[in-house]
């Protein structure tokens, strides 16, 4: 089965599979070694699995780690791959997760406007 996977000019790009929390793949995906993180976040973002509980609504939300390190959005997928014994033509998995949502000083305007929760504290003597 030789078929389309020549060594020609696309021996370049890395393979690439991103694993979300569930163990549901995204992926694989043949892309450019120059490819930022952030690029890649973006392709998380819009191959999301629909009807999952927890989602990203914004490339901050996703963290990816590869072997064992977080990536950061201005590196390249060449600077943040770790070929570690991986053999030629071989996918990478990067794990995703996914922050849950922080408060900052815009969402808290947000949650300023939200209808105040009654709250019950006893205090036991």
């Amino acid at each position: 089965m030789e078929g389309g996977g020549g060594g020609g000019g696309g021996g370049d790009l890395i393979e690439i599979k991103f694993r979300i929390f569930d163990g549901t793949d995204i992926g694989p995906s043949k892309l450019d070694p120059a490819t930022t993180v952030a690029s890649l976040k973006e392709i998380v973002l819009a191959q999301w699995p629909q009807g999952k509980e927890i989602a990203p609504k914004m490339i901050n939300d996703i963290k990816l780690i590869n072997a064992g390190r977080i990536l950061e959005n201005n590196r390249t997928l060449a600077e943040s791959t770790v070929p570690v014994g991986e053999p030629s033509g071989g996918v990478i998995t990067m794990h995703v997760v996914v922050r849950p949502p922080q408060f900052d000083k815009e969402n808290e305007k947000e949650l300023k406007k939200l209808p105040k929760q009654n709250r019950c504290s006893c205090t036991i003597v």
